[in-house]
């Protein structure tokens, strides 16, 4: 049974250490054997959006843009390892990029001085011409679009540089994209994204202008509306006054139907007229003696009692 579980136990240490072997090999002597390789031109490992480019005495041998492991040795055959210690390694970014210059100063037909800001994507077509036909292929290509862009959009009529940006994009395009295949770009989208007035003095004048015109045009409004107002109250005054003539006008014609009928009727006519009567004197403020109607002689006393 002691036998058993030692021989259990140094099978165990055993597996651990071979594991602890394995672990130790594969971190480390891989990598290790992997740079070897990787340094005497074995193989090489290319990235997506980018392009090898080998060179030997000054000559392209190799182009690798495929992504993924290449083997060197397999396309370049012992050259391979002269590449890496007489040639170069160029890798060359063939992503899509982008670039804005901003303000390009032109000026409008009307002698306006203006600013266009460009904005445009390139992409590295020809990895060969982008390394060995210029030395700065990307400040030359910025330079040629601004130069284009202040050829081609100078003197154009004002209305035009601030409303046609899709025609003036074209121009540019036009102008700039066979020169920038000679020097391994392929242009993109161009666009005119802003244009603006370069002059500050320019910019307030036109910012006064812009005031006084909104101030004018506020007061017109303004003026027209209170006429608009003059007009509907007059409008108004005169309907009511012409109905107010026609009610005037009836008047007579409603009072004279009404007494006409009241008319008919002596006691009712009777009646109104002393109520009117009656009306008339208490509006008039009137001193009113009232006499019995059975004193007969109580004027011949009022006459006695009247002092000499």
């Amino acid at each position: 049974m002691i036998t058993e579980l030692l021989a259990f136990i140094f099978d165990s240490v055993g597996m651990v250490g071979i594991a602890m072997v394995t672990f130790l090999a594969l971190s480390v002597g891989l990598p290790i054997v992997l740079g070897i390789l990787r340094f005497l031109g074995i193989y090489a490992i290319v990235e997506e959006g980018t392009t090898h480019v080998y060179t030997l005495f000054g000559k392209v041998v190799l182009l690798l843009n495929e992504p993924g492991l290449q083997i060197l040795w397999l396309k370049m055959g012992p050259r391979a390892f002269l590449v890496r210690w007489l040639g170069e390694l160029k890798i060359v970014d063939t992503r899509l990029d982008q670039q804005y210059l901003r303000s390009q100063p032109v000026n409008s037909e009307e002698g306006a001085p203006m600013g266009i800001g460009v904005w445009y994507e390139m992409r590295v077509s020809d990895p060969v011409s982008y390394l060995f036909k210029n030395a700065d292929p990307k400040g030359s290509l910025a330079a040629n679009v601004s130069n284009a862009a202040i050829q081609r959009l100078s003197n154009l009529p004002l209305d035009t540089m601030l409303q046609d940006r899709h025609a003036m994009s074209q121009a540019v395009r036009d102008e700039v994209s066979p020169r920038s295949q000679e020097w391994g770009y392929r242009l993109g989208s161009i666009y005119i994204r802003k244009v603006h007035f370069r002059d500050v003095q320019m910019i307030r004048q036109i910012e006064q202008k812009v005031v006084n015109r909104l101030r004018q045009v506020t007061a017109g409004i303004s003026q027209d509306g209170a006429n608009q107002v003059r007009v509907i109250a007059s409008s108004a005054d005169r309907r009511a006054a012409v109905e107010f003539a026609k009610a005037r006008a009836l008047r007579p014609t409603i009072v004279g139907a009404a007494l006409q009928d009241i008319g008919k009727d002596p006691i009712v006519l009777n009646a109104m007229f002393e109520v009117l009567e009656l009306e008339r004197l208490i509006e008039g403020n009137s001193v009113v003696t009232l006499i019995p109607s059975d004193s007969r002689d109580m004027l011949k006393q009022l006459l006695a009692a009247e002092p000499k």
